[in-house]
């Protein structure tokens, strides 16, 4: 399964319900795998001299953004 490598996050089953179903009560319309937004990346860390290159969804990239990739990074494992 594809996951984040920073926020351990995978994709999800979600309800694919359209807007007739919910009016009539009537044929649902079963599951829907809803998936990560994953990025590949290549991301230099100056703190070891090196680049790195993750799967990493978006919102592993804000966070990244906000700690720092160092701290991001050894808090995951990556480093």
């Amino acid at each position: 399964m594809k996951t984040c490598e920073i926020t351990k996050k995978g994709s999800i089953m979600g309800g694919g319900y359209s807007n007739r179903t919910r009016a009539t009560k009537f044929n649902p319309t079963g599951k829907v795998r809803k998936h990560l937004n994953l990025q590949k990346k290549r991301i230099f860390v100056p703190e070891i001299n090196k680049f790195l290159n993750i799967k990493v969804s978006t919102g592993g990239i804000r966070t990244m953004k906000k700690r720092g990739a160092y701290a991001t990074l050894l808090k995951a494992g990556l480093i």
